[in-house]
């Protein structure tokens, strides 16, 4: 595994091969008369895995791709999703995804309920994991055939996550995620004369962008309002599905108050395991014949009894 936070963060992204599976493209129209892109791989299993992206992502990812080869392997059938605006075509409503859109993941999990599976597993990464922490842990209604819940590398406390990005030792990262989100933003007004970006310019953090667009087009007063009521450190002591956080210690995005150690120590049935190594997202390997130590990690976490 390689020994510097960063490095592992960034090695799999730049340097990953992943095959992607064979899949079926599925449509699914959302309960707002908006769509969501679902990439089904399918051996005829009686279990299923639906895997989540992180911030600016897609379910075309190596993390992605790498996690959902890991699952057919290990027999499981595979749902991968892009959320709301994250595939190469902008979606129809004035709202994006965000990290705690519950409700598009309710529908994926609505429309897997429809192919009779009798076991529901979640994988989800960063914003992804923050989303899926969220949907167990709220007030709503849960299939039971939904198990256990993976998720990696997650910011738990939204605020000082957006923080710690934007120190100047991860500007890197920084730069990269306000360009593609204030590009996806424009984009959209061009098709939506109800979306205004003026004052776009002055947008220099995710601070800036979740209080000049995440926050007001997700019904949230400011950015500070959206992370309140959407981190998941808010939401585990509720959950009650089979649930493993992996937050590696070196994470270059996490805060330190996204490894809430004390507060999920007694936990019944959450358990939160902090990797000395490993990054944001990052978690390589190079021993396993292509198996991530993450894709290790949650599988044995899926099979476990």
């Amino acid at each position: 595994m390689l020994f510097h936070g960063h490095l592992q963060t960034i090695y799999p992204t730049l340097f990953r091969k992943v095959t992607e599976p064979l899949h079926t493209s599925i449509r699914i129209t959302t309960e707002d008369d908006d769509f969501l892109d679902l990439f089904w791989s399918t051996q005829a299993a009686e279990k299923l895995v639906i895997i989540s992206h992180g911030l600016e992502g897609d379910a075309h990812r190596s993390y992605m791709t790498g996690m959902a080869n890991a699952c057919l392997a290990n027999g499981f059938d595979v749902i991968r999703w892009n959320f709301r605006g994250c595939g190469p075509e902008i979606n129809k409503q004035l709202r994006f995804y965000h990290s705690g859109a519950s409700d598009d993941l309710d529908t994926v999990i609505k429309y897997a309920l429809t192919k009779g599976y009798q076991e529901i597993n979640l994988i989800g990464f960063s914003l992804g994991g923050n989303m899926m922490l969220k949907y167990v842990g709220e007030d709503r209604v849960r299939p039971d055939v939904l198990n256990k819940i993976v998720t990696i590398s997650v910011p738990m406390d939204l605020l000082t996550s957006c923080q710690k990005i934007s120190k100047p030792s991860n500007w890197i990262y920084a730069n990269r995620f306000i360009k593609s989100l204030k590009n996806k933003v424009t984009q959209k007004a061009k098709l939506r004369t109800d979306l205004d970006i003026s004052g776009i310019e002055l947008v220099h953090t995710l601070i800036d962008f979740d209080d000049q667009f995440t926050a007001p087009l997700h019904g949230y007063s400011d950015a500070r309002d959206y992370y309140s009521q959407c981190s998941s450190r808010r939401f585990v002591e509720n959950i009650k599905n089979p649930t493993l956080i992996i937050n590696a210690a070196n994470d270059p995005f996490l805060s330190m108050e996204c490894y809430p150690d004390k507060l999920l120590k007694n936990h019944p049935h959450v358990r939160l395991e902090m990797p000395a190594q490993g990054g944001h997202v990052g978690f390589a390997q190079f021993t396993k014949k292509g198996l991530y130590w993450s894709e290790e990690r949650a599988m044995d976490f899926l099979k476990e009894s």
